[in-house]
């Protein structure tokens, strides 16, 4: 990954001014950058601007940087480099055409990097300057334009092209598939601002302020909406198209489809467990190619120990390189919490894992001291509040790789959203009778399955209240999408605060909101249309989920932020869209497997599953997941239960954490956020220390410790009745 920034002026009403994250080059001079003697004044300021802009996000570039501004003036783009692919001076960004009227800062990988460039070459003439897989964002541009380029492009990116070609004057502000690499914008006056993380617009001038509706609706975590005033994320799939003559566009390139539920499925079950392995195995393989060397995060589930598995096998037997490694050498990093906690995962189980394929684990433990540690920096980074201490046991494991020469690692994330491995998603899979298995019992017995779903719906209750989850008691309200999507609203809800925590205007001016429309006007009336008639509820279930949840949080704190805080690339298999989108097709029975035997041999449970979750016990989540990797993993691994990567809840009173919130909690800091009651943290502070903890009131003060950080070192003004407006 790096940083980048950009600034363009097409037009009176609209200056651009771009800031984000790349993974491989940084500014090189070419292109006619003007030089420090024939800048004027006001590119001089700009100038300056942007190399402390990119400064600000260095952390996501520390190789090398630089700054480049187009002979009009008009185009400022700026550059800081963690080297990946190609580590010469080649590699180095921005990028300019050959004939230097199109220009491109690139953060992400571009897979399938061979067979890309061939065809650019062979087909269209391109010809390259360099062997980084980020020119061909630039090459794939000129050949195709935009949308063309995105169907081409294979990976995880966030990218920003200056078109300047006579008669064109464009800006193309694009970002990948699932929102795996961030970009967000916004106004400052006449120009627009675009980032990786909106920290980097405060050298050019923005004065942030809350965004008090996104806080108190959980816009922030089911939109494009952040935390912030005005500052809006690119949503996943999307790319700003910035001309002269239309201004400012929103254009969608790519959106999940699932089938029909009506179908009746065709294929052979022996056929789908093959072409998932197929592609997840052709996933990973792509994944491998890189000039440094690459590492896995281990943890104790099954996505984890399969790509493990599957890297391992590619080494060994067919002779893969593991990034510039020329030895099968695989190493693995984990995490573990203390094992009095109930809450470790990776200590004995992805010990056993290791041991069983022959590979290095490289294990952290997180102590109450690293979390507390820890805590301010990851909020930092992360730019939004989390529900759970996990973001910063993730932040803390993202050490190890750089310290051991690691600048990129595998990673399990989007396993979960696309195999239904969520403990939520048994509810939405037994609302209705699979189409494609009509001879299943599911199908056969409407009064098996209609019990199984009353019980499924009460025990995930009981779930979300043992962890400290927002259970709403009312009825859901009716919605064009219909019940499952409504119902699905308050599994996404779960982690966002009760109206409680917040302060007595805005519970007055707002009694009667509904947060479940916040969830259903984040999709649009076409996708409302398909959850109604045309998917399966399971299927709507994991679409909302991968919009709302994954890309604006998971991807978010537990994946990009943490990550590239201490510059590591993380690389996700499992969100490859060639995997997904045959993954999306299949029905909904082989993602989650109902036996009646299940329930009594799933055997150990872990903290999150009460004994008593017979329906959800009863299913085999991830069931063809699990068949497809059968070769790559141990026995145990492929029969056990799935373990949430949450942190404990319950800490002793007087330890580091309970000091570290009591000083981040002065009642100045949280009156000075201005939309949070401190009557409300008072209270949580006194309930959510020791054996009796209340978990909900611990997430309380993770929720407000976070805005206090964030407002002290982002210089956030309080909240004012106006910013609900804004």
């Amino acid at each position: 990954m790096c940083g980048i920034s950009a600034y363009v002026s097409l037009a009176p009403t609209v200056n651009n001014c771009y800031n984000g994250c790349t993974e491989h080059g940084n500014a090189s001079s070419n292109g006619n950058p003007k030089s420090g003697s024939q800048r004027s004044s006001t590119a001089e300021r700009l100038a300056i601007q942007l190399k402390t802009s990119v400064e600000i996000i260095a952390h996501r570039g520390p190789d090398d940087s630089d700054v480049w501004i187009s002979d009009n003036e008009k185009v400022g783009l700026a550059h800081c480099r963690l080297s990946i692919n190609d580590l010469s001076a080649a590699g180095r960004q921005p990028l300019h055409g050959s004939d230097n009227q199109i220009h491109a800062v690139v953060n992400g990988e571009i897979y399938d990097y061979d067979s890309i460039r061939q065809e650019c070459e062979a087909v269209h003439g391109y010809v390259f300057q360099s062997e980084s897989d980020s020119e061909l964002v630039l090459a794939l541009y000129k050949i195709h334009g935009a949308p063309g380029l995105f169907t081409h492009l294979r990976g995880e990116f966030a990218f920003v092209i200056y078109d300047s070609r006579q008669g064109s004057q464009r800006v193309i502000a694009g970002r990948d598939r699932y929102g795996i690499k961030p970009l967000v914008y916004t106004r400052l006056g006449s120009a627009l601002l675009v980032a990786s993380e909106a920290k980097a617009f405060l050298p050019m001038g923005w004065k942030p302020r809350w965004d008090v509706r996104a806080v108190f609706d959980a816009g922030w975590m089911l939109d494009d909406r952040t935390l912030f005033r005005g500052v809006r994320k690119v949503p996943p799939g999307h790319y700003l198209d910035i001309t002269e003559q239309g201004g400012v566009q929103q254009v969608k390139y790519w959106d999940a489809e699932y089938e029909d539920k009506t179908k009746l499925e065709t294929r052979s079950i022996d056929e789908m467990v093959s072409g998932v392995r197929e592609r997840l195995v052709e996933s990973i393989r792509l994944r491998l190619r890189a000039d440094v060397p690459i590492g896995i995060y281990l943890s104790g589930g099954i996505d984890s120990s399969a790509i493990a598995g599957i890297v391992t096998e590619l080494s060994r037997k067919e002779k893969i390189k593991i990034g510039n490694e020329e030895t099968a050498r695989v190493t693995c990093f984990s995490v573990a919490f203390p094992k009095t906690s109930g809450y470790d995962e990776s200590e004995d189980v992805a010990e056993r894992t290791a041991e069983w394929l022959g590979v290095k684990t490289i294990k952290k433990t997180i102590t109450e001291d690293t979390l507390a540690e820890d805590f301010e920096d990851a909020v930092f980074h992360c730019e939004h509040h989390h529900y759970d201490l996990n973001s910063v046991a993730k932040f803390a494991l993202s050490t190890l790789p750089r310290e051991h020469g690691i600048k990129v690692v595998l990673t399990g994330e989007g396993s979960d959203e696309h195999f239904a491995g969520y403990p939520c998603f048994p509810v939405e899979f037994f609302r209705e009778a699979d189409g494609a298995f009509p001879e299943s019992d599911l199908s056969q017995n409407g009064e098996l399955r209609e019990g199984l779903f009353k019980s499924s719906q009460q025990e995930m209750k009981v779930i979300w209240e043992r962890v400290g989850g927002t259970v709403f008691e009312d009825t859901p309200t009716a919605s064009s999408a219909g019940a499952g999507a409504v119902d699905t609203c308050d599994t996404l809800l779960a982690w966002h605060p009760t109206a409680s925590l917040f302060a007595p205007w805005l519970r007055s001016r707002h009694t009667d909101f509904d947060y479940r429309m916040t969830v259903l006007n984040s999709h649009s009336s076409e996708v409302q249309a398909k959850m109604r008639s045309l998917w399966h509820p399971l299927h709507t279930s994991m679409y909302m989920w991968n919009k709302n949840v994954l890309a604006n949080v998971f991807l978010s704190c537990l994946g990009d932020r943490t990550e590239m805080a201490h510059s590591v690339e993380a690389r996700t298999p499992f969100l490859d869209h060639h995997l997904t989108e045959y993954l999306n097709r299949l029905p909904p029975s082989v993602k989650l497997r109902y036996s009646a035997e299940n329930a009594s041999h799933c055997g150990e449970l872990g903290p999150l599953w009460p004994k008593s979750s017979q329906a959800l016990q009863s299913i085999n989540e991830k069931w063809i997941l699990r068949q497809a990797v059968r070769p790559y993993i141990t026995d145990e691994l492929y029969k056990r239960k799935k373990h949430p990567f949450l942190a404990p809840t319950k800490w002793p009173k007087d330890g580091s954490l309970h000091r570290k919130f009591e000083g981040l909690l002065t009642q100045d800091a949280v009156e000075g956020l201005g939309f949070v009651d401190p009557e409300a943290i008072q209270g949580a502070m006194e309930t959510a220390w020791g054996e009796t903890a209340d978990p909900r009131a611990f997430r309380f003060l993770l929720y407000c410790g976070a805005w206090v950080t964030l407002s002290q070192r982002m210089g956030v003004a309080k909240a004012e009745k106006s910013d609900w407006e804004g």
